[in-house]
């Protein structure tokens, strides 16, 4: 166990000196993904958590946005490039499905 806390505190240490060594990361510039006519948007107080997921079994992966606000989960179907389809409120047995909060 103090091996690997050692191990882990040297690698931490050392991130800052080995990243200039290794290049930097080039990003793509950023680009705002479109549902219908407007953009992907999240509600206030605007904590999003994005993933994509396959959450139909049919093979099609989709957009999952995580609401902070009632733990809500808005689910895109992709279209093409940079557009989805207007998002649907992730439901379990018909209802609007909500992830509890931890306060």
């Amino acid at each position: 166990m103090k091996r690997l806390l050692l191990s882990a505190l040297l690698i931490g240490a050392a991130a800052p000196f080995i990243s200039p060594l290794l290049g930097a990361a080039d990003f793509e510039p950023p680009i705002r993904l479109k549902a219908g006519e407007g953009a992907i948007r999240v509600e206030s107080p605007g904590y999003a958590a994005p993933c994509w997921a396959d959450i139909k079994g049919d093979g099609k992966m989709r957009l999952l946005v995580g609401q902070f606000r009632q733990g809500k989960i808005e689910v895109y179907e992709h279209q093409r490039g940079a557009e989805f389809a207007p998002g649907e409120w992730l439901k379990a047995e018909g209802d609007v499905a909500e992830v509890p909060g931890v306060w």
